[in-house]
Protein backbone atom coordinates (compact mmCIF):
# COMPACT_ATOMS: atom_id res chain seq x y z
CA UNK A 1 0.00 0.00 0.00
CA UNK A 2 1.46 2.90 -1.30
CA UNK A 3 0.00 5.41 1.90
CA UNK A 4 1.45 8.10 3.56
CA UNK A 5 -1.34 8.85 6.70
CA UNK A 6 -1.85 5.42 8.98
CA UNK A 7 -4.74 5.64 11.20
CA UNK A 8 -4.86 2.60 14.35
CA UNK A 9 -7.76 1.46 16.48
CA UNK A 10 -6.90 0.83 19.70
CA UNK A 11 -8.60 -1.67 21.48
CA UNK A 12 -7.53 -5.16 19.75
CA UNK A 13 -5.14 -3.55 17.17
CA UNK A 14 -2.55 -1.61 19.21
CA UNK A 15 -3.22 -3.38 22.78
CA UNK A 16 -5.47 -6.44 24.00
CA UNK A 17 -8.21 -4.66 26.44
CA UNK A 18 -9.88 -7.94 26.73
CA UNK A 19 -9.74 -7.76 31.12
CA UNK A 20 -10.31 -4.00 31.49
CA UNK A 21 -13.78 -4.09 29.26
CA UNK A 22 -14.89 -7.30 30.15
CA UNK A 23 -14.37 -6.83 33.59
CA UNK A 24 -16.16 -3.20 33.07
CA UNK A 25 -19.06 -4.37 31.55
CA UNK A 26 -20.01 -7.02 33.97
CA UNK A 27 -18.91 -4.34 36.81
CA UNK A 28 -22.13 -2.17 34.82
CA UNK A 29 -24.58 -5.38 34.07
CA UNK A 30 -24.57 -5.79 38.08
CA UNK A 31 -25.60 -2.71 38.67
CA UNK A 32 -28.94 -3.84 36.60
CA UNK A 33 -29.05 -7.16 38.37
CA UNK A 34 -27.40 -9.20 35.44
CA UNK A 35 -24.54 -11.46 36.61
CA UNK A 36 -22.23 -13.03 33.73
CA UNK A 37 -19.71 -15.39 35.34
CA UNK A 38 -17.87 -16.05 31.91
CA UNK A 39 -15.82 -12.52 30.52
CA UNK A 40 -15.59 -14.36 27.21
CA UNK A 41 -19.13 -13.71 26.81
CA UNK A 42 -18.43 -10.04 26.82
CA UNK A 43 -15.64 -9.85 24.22
CA UNK A 44 -18.48 -8.83 22.16
CA UNK A 45 -18.14 -5.26 23.83
CA UNK A 46 -14.75 -5.19 22.58
CA UNK A 47 -14.47 -2.44 19.47
CA UNK A 48 -18.00 -0.99 19.02
CA UNK A 49 -19.61 2.19 20.57
CA UNK A 50 -20.83 1.07 24.09
CA UNK A 51 -24.19 2.26 23.82
CA UNK A 52 -24.76 0.15 21.12
CA UNK A 53 -23.64 -2.95 22.58
CA UNK A 54 -25.93 -2.36 25.51
CA UNK A 55 -28.69 -1.94 23.04
CA UNK A 56 -27.93 -4.56 21.08
CA UNK A 57 -27.24 -7.54 22.97
CA UNK A 58 -29.09 -6.89 26.20
CA UNK A 59 -32.59 -4.46 25.03
CA UNK A 60 -31.27 -1.73 27.04
CA UNK A 61 -32.97 1.28 25.82
CA UNK A 62 -30.98 4.37 25.26
CA UNK A 63 -31.57 5.24 28.87
CA UNK A 64 -30.81 2.46 30.51
CA UNK A 65 -27.58 2.06 28.04
CA UNK A 66 -26.03 5.70 28.79
CA UNK A 67 -26.58 5.17 32.16
CA UNK A 68 -24.94 1.39 32.02
CA UNK A 69 -21.72 3.69 30.15
CA UNK A 70 -21.61 5.89 33.28
CA UNK A 71 -21.64 2.95 35.57
CA UNK A 72 -19.02 1.17 33.61
CA UNK A 73 -16.54 3.93 33.67
CA UNK A 74 -16.82 4.11 37.36
CA UNK A 75 -14.49 0.48 37.08
CA UNK A 76 -13.04 1.51 34.23
CA UNK A 77 -11.34 4.67 35.26
CA UNK A 78 -10.18 3.67 38.47
CA UNK A 79 -9.01 0.31 37.44
CA UNK A 80 -10.73 -1.18 34.06
CA UNK A 81 -8.04 1.05 32.09
CA UNK A 82 -5.02 -0.57 33.06
CA UNK A 83 -5.99 -4.39 32.86
CA UNK A 84 -4.94 -4.35 29.73
CA UNK A 85 -1.42 -5.08 27.69
CA UNK A 86 0.22 -4.27 24.31
CA UNK A 87 0.32 -6.65 21.90
CA UNK A 88 4.34 -8.35 21.55
CA UNK A 89 5.85 -6.89 19.11
CA UNK A 90 3.78 -3.23 18.62
CA UNK A 91 6.76 -1.15 19.32
CA UNK A 92 9.21 -2.44 16.96
CA UNK A 93 6.21 -2.14 14.30
CA UNK A 94 5.36 1.21 14.76
CA UNK A 95 9.32 2.47 14.65
CA UNK A 96 9.33 0.78 11.35
CA UNK A 97 6.46 3.15 10.10
CA UNK A 98 8.53 5.98 11.41
CA UNK A 99 11.21 4.91 9.95
CA UNK A 100 9.86 4.31 6.51
CA UNK A 101 8.77 7.93 6.97
CA UNK A 102 5.29 7.30 7.68
CA UNK A 103 2.59 9.58 9.62
CA UNK A 104 1.05 7.57 12.73
CA UNK A 105 -2.06 8.28 14.46
CA UNK A 106 -4.70 6.75 16.64
CA UNK A 107 -8.71 6.81 15.64
CA UNK A 108 -10.23 4.82 18.27
CA UNK A 109 -14.19 5.14 19.88
CA UNK A 110 -13.13 5.11 23.30
CA UNK A 111 -13.02 8.20 25.08
CA UNK A 112 -10.28 10.30 24.11
CA UNK A 113 -8.80 10.99 27.51
CA UNK A 114 -8.90 7.18 28.13
CA UNK A 115 -7.18 6.33 24.40
CA UNK A 116 -4.09 8.86 25.58
CA UNK A 117 -3.49 7.28 29.00
CA UNK A 118 -3.30 4.12 27.89
CA UNK A 119 -1.02 4.89 25.43
CA UNK A 120 0.88 6.85 27.89
CA UNK A 121 1.04 4.31 30.01
CA UNK A 122 2.45 1.77 27.76
CA UNK A 123 5.04 4.42 26.25
CA UNK A 124 3.23 4.23 23.10
CA UNK A 125 2.36 7.86 23.35
CA UNK A 126 5.27 9.10 20.85
CA UNK A 127 4.87 7.04 18.19
CA UNK A 128 1.74 9.31 17.24
CA UNK A 129 1.08 12.65 15.76
CA UNK A 130 -1.72 12.80 17.12
CA UNK A 131 -4.69 10.41 19.38
CA UNK A 132 -8.22 10.81 18.68
CA UNK A 133 -11.06 9.14 20.32
CA UNK A 134 -14.53 9.60 21.24
CA UNK A 135 -15.50 12.46 22.95
CA UNK A 136 -17.39 11.88 27.13
CA UNK A 137 -20.59 12.92 25.38
CA UNK A 138 -21.06 10.25 23.43
CA UNK A 139 -21.61 12.37 20.22
CA UNK A 140 -18.41 11.64 18.56
CA UNK A 141 -18.43 7.27 18.75
CA UNK A 142 -18.86 5.94 15.39
CA UNK A 143 -15.49 5.06 13.86
CA UNK A 144 -17.16 7.34 10.83
CA UNK A 145 -17.14 10.59 13.17
CA UNK A 146 -13.83 9.57 14.88
CA UNK A 147 -11.57 9.71 11.60
CA UNK A 148 -13.21 12.64 10.30
CA UNK A 149 -12.29 14.42 13.60
CA UNK A 150 -8.52 12.87 13.21
CA UNK A 151 -8.46 14.16 9.56
CA UNK A 152 -9.93 17.68 10.11
CA UNK A 153 -7.16 18.03 13.55
CA UNK A 154 -4.77 16.49 11.31
CA UNK A 155 -5.44 18.87 8.48
CA UNK A 156 -5.01 16.00 6.35
CA UNK A 157 -6.74 15.88 3.10
CA UNK A 158 -5.03 13.51 0.39
CA UNK A 159 -7.13 10.94 1.23
CA UNK A 160 -5.93 8.79 -1.17
CA UNK A 161 -2.89 8.40 0.80
CA UNK A 162 -4.26 7.29 4.12
CA UNK A 163 -5.59 4.03 5.60
CA UNK A 164 -7.45 2.94 8.79
CA UNK A 165 -5.65 0.14 10.31
CA UNK A 166 -8.47 -1.98 12.95
CA UNK A 167 -9.76 -5.55 14.40
CA UNK A 168 -13.37 -5.02 13.76
CA UNK A 169 -16.07 -4.33 11.04
CA UNK A 170 -16.53 -1.14 12.59
CA UNK A 171 -12.89 0.08 11.38
CA UNK A 172 -13.44 -1.23 7.86
CA UNK A 173 -16.94 0.51 7.55
CA UNK A 174 -15.90 3.77 9.15
CA UNK A 175 -12.75 3.98 6.63
CA UNK A 176 -15.22 3.62 3.68
CA UNK A 177 -17.97 6.19 4.62
CA UNK A 178 -14.95 8.57 4.58
CA UNK A 179 -13.44 7.33 1.61
CA UNK A 180 -9.90 5.84 3.05
CA UNK A 181 -8.75 2.92 2.13
CA UNK A 182 -8.70 -0.31 5.33
CA UNK A 183 -6.56 -2.93 6.74
CA UNK A 184 -8.14 -5.61 9.05
CA UNK A 185 -5.97 -7.83 11.31
CA UNK A 186 -6.78 -10.89 12.41
CA UNK A 187 -4.93 -11.05 15.48
CA UNK A 188 -7.31 -8.34 17.58
CA UNK A 189 -11.53 -9.99 18.03
CA UNK A 190 -12.95 -9.52 14.41
CA UNK A 191 -13.05 -12.56 12.61
CA UNK A 192 -11.85 -12.86 9.40
CA UNK A 193 -15.15 -13.41 8.09
CA UNK A 194 -16.29 -10.41 9.81
CA UNK A 195 -13.72 -7.97 7.76
CA UNK A 196 -14.29 -10.07 4.48
CA UNK A 197 -17.72 -9.12 4.21
CA UNK A 198 -17.54 -5.61 5.62
CA UNK A 199 -14.80 -5.19 3.03
CA UNK A 200 -11.51 -5.24 3.95
CA UNK A 201 -8.80 -3.88 1.66
CA UNK A 202 -5.92 -6.08 2.72
CA UNK A 203 -6.23 -8.50 5.76
CA UNK A 204 -2.88 -8.96 8.12
CA UNK A 205 -2.16 -12.55 10.13
CA UNK A 206 0.10 -10.90 12.29
CA UNK A 207 0.90 -7.60 13.89
CA UNK A 208 4.15 -7.93 11.96
CA UNK A 209 2.68 -8.21 8.96
CA UNK A 210 1.67 -4.73 9.08
CA UNK A 211 5.10 -4.17 8.21
CA UNK A 212 4.27 -5.39 4.92
CA UNK A 213 1.84 -2.35 4.45
CA UNK A 214 5.67 -0.12 3.94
Amino acid sequence: MNKDYFLFDLDGTLTDPKEGITKSVQYALRHFDIEVNHLDELCCFIGPPLKDSFMEYYGFSEKQAREAIDIYREYFSGKGLYENKAYDGVAEVLQSFLAAGKKLYVASSKPEIFVRKILKHFELDSFFLFMGGADMEETRVKKADVIRYVLKECGIRDLDKTVMIGDRKHDVLGAKETGIASVGVLYGYGSRQELKEAGADVLAETIFDLQNLI
